[in-house]
């Protein structure tokens, strides 16, 4: 079959091949036919090494499809069923899951490390995250197969297995932004938008969108939020909507250590810092004792949304149904298998009319 392979962490190009095949799927396990992928920048964080991978390895981790063969022990899912697949596959048995936070769950996470889920010739291969959606088909762990109704369209039901869940989690689940409250959103990318209609769907009534590109304002406030503005121009706003008091939630959707402190800077005394951009290991953010101790305010990381992906992939799609949730908007164009280097190219340049771009693998 077809696979995008990343020959070696660094390389700013896929290798297209097609002589890739699947390992045969375990009793606990399925495959799956591909038929959408999302292409996210956590991808391309992967490809150049500020997110943990292993190469050569085929990439993608938000991808949808339909299930073409079950393992011996599976039992809630059958050949013919449409799913997302999710990169931290809820194993609910270990100290995580049994707290009621499944997307701490290791389990998987930590196997898909040391089991390549591919192989090109004899050469093994790793899916990124245990997964790979780069590819026509994949082989997964059962729980991370989140089963769809067969009329939503694969394209959607790719957003929500990582960007959707990631950003709207981080407004509803981690944050649990209240009503009437105000928002400030740092970074407006396919996940920073999704964060944005998260705060819409919970009620804030002033969410200012902060982005460095201003082409990307229109498309912010398109999807809910108030105000827009640069970095330079936040100052102006903040004294607007809050009196100079700050935000009573700030989200950072870049993870780097100027937004992260940005973020910091604009919450309110009290208020909530919400960390949901994937940062470098060894970037450091700095705050003194003092003000940690002064402001009161609540720093709080948010993995994948702090998302319960079997009851949250649902929700997400309810809300979406109900025209609360705007994937369709999403999706701003479909580029062929061929073009996924190309696709890379354009995130990786910043493109400011591609919000999420889905990859169709027909």
């Amino acid at each position: 079959m077809k696979a995008a392979v990343l020959n070696a962490i660094g390389d700013d190009k896929l290798e297209l091949r097609d002589d890739v095949t699947t390992v045969d799927p375990g009793p606990h396990e399925v495959r799956i036919r591909v038929r959408a992928s999302g292409i996210c920048h956590s991808d391309l964080s992967a490809m150049d090494g500020t997110l943990p991978a292993l190469a050569p390895g085929v990439v993608g981790h938000e991808g949808a499809g339909e299930i073409l063969q079950v393992g011996s022990a599976v039992e809630h899912l059958a050949p013919g069923d449409h799913v997302t697949v999710s990169f931290v596959p809820p194993c609910g048995s270990c100290p995580s899951c049994l707290r009621g936070e499944p997307n701490l769950c290791a389990v998987h996470a930590i196997a898909a490390f040391s089991n390549p889920r591919f192989r090109s010739g004899d050469t093994p291969l790793f899916g990124y995250a245990g997964l790979g959606t780069f590819a026509e088909e994949v082989v997964v762990p059962a729980a991370g197969a989140i089963k769809v109704d067969p009329d939503v369209p694969f394209e959607t039901a790719a957003l929500v297995a990582c960007g959707v869940l990631t950003g709207v989690g981080a407004v509803l689940n981690t944050a649990q932004v209240k009503p009437g409250s105000t928002v400030v959103v740092i970074g407006c990318g396919g996940v920073g938008i999704s964060v944005i209609q998260g705060a819409r769907l919970a009620g804030a009534t002033a969410i200012v969108a902060v982005d460095p590109v201003e082409a990307k304002h229109g498309i912010a406030k398109r999807f809910g939020a108030t105000h827009a503005t640069t970095p330079d121009g936040l100052e102006e706003i903040k004294q607007q909507v809050t009196a100079m008091e700050g935000f009573d939630y700030a989200f950072d959707v870049v993870g780097l250590p100027a937004t992260i402190r940005s973020a910091w800077d604009q919450a309110r005394r009290g208020g909530s810092v919400v960390v949901v951009g994937a940062g470098k290991g060894d970037a450091m953010v700095q705050f003194s004792a003092q003000e940690l101790f002064l402001h009161d305010k609540k720093i709080l990381g948010s993995f994948y949304g702090s998302a319960h992906v079997h009851r949250d992939t649902g929700r997400m799609l309810k809300f979406w149904r109900a025209g609360l949730l705007d994937l369709d908007g999403m999706i701003s164009r479909k580029i062929g298998f061929d073009d996924i280097n190309e696709g890379l190219g354009v995130l990786r340049g910043g493109s400011t009319d591609v919000i999420r771009q889905v990859v169709t693998l027909d």
